[in-house]
């Protein structure tokens, strides 16, 4: 009786423009003075508050991490990661030094045999033919 009494007159004070408070009311609370989610209606009380499943129910989720923003992500990124500072640990001079020598002794072998093939003789007197004509315009 008494709580139909409540509800009777928070409905007139609704009905003359006043606020809702069963919207507004007092939040459910749980032992540990938690707000209960979602539940306005069914209470737990005591050892209810054990059973299998309503634990659940007081159990809030674990919070997602945040996403990682642009700036976030950018803030690690420098000159390693480009590589513009791959020359400070001498690995790559000395691989480097290594390939430099290797290309060096094949273009000498390589002009060595044009020369004795005459192909050099032939590459020069293009070239000298070719200023003249530029000359010569």
């Amino acid at each position: 009786q008494w709580y139909q009494r409540r509800v009777d007159i928070t409905a007139g004070i609704v009905e003359l423009g006043g606020p809702n408070y069963h919207k507004i009311g007092p939040k459910m609370l749980d032992h540990q003075g938690r707000e209960l989610p979602g539940n306005r209606g069914y209470k737990y009380f005591g050892a209810a508050k054990d059973l299998p499943g309503v634990r659940e129910l007081f159990e809030e989720e674990a919070p997602k991490p945040p996403r990682k923003t642009r700036a976030d992500l950018m803030k690690d990124i420098d000159a390693y990661y480009y590589g513009y500072l791959d020359d400070d640990d001498g690995i790559l001079v000395k691989l480097e030094a290594e390939a430099e020598a290797k290309a060096r002794k094949m273009a000498i072998e390589e002009w060595n045999l044009k020369k004795e093939t005459g192909e050099i003789d032939k590459m020069l007197e293009e070239d000298e033919r070719l200023e003249r004509e530029e000359e010569q315009k």
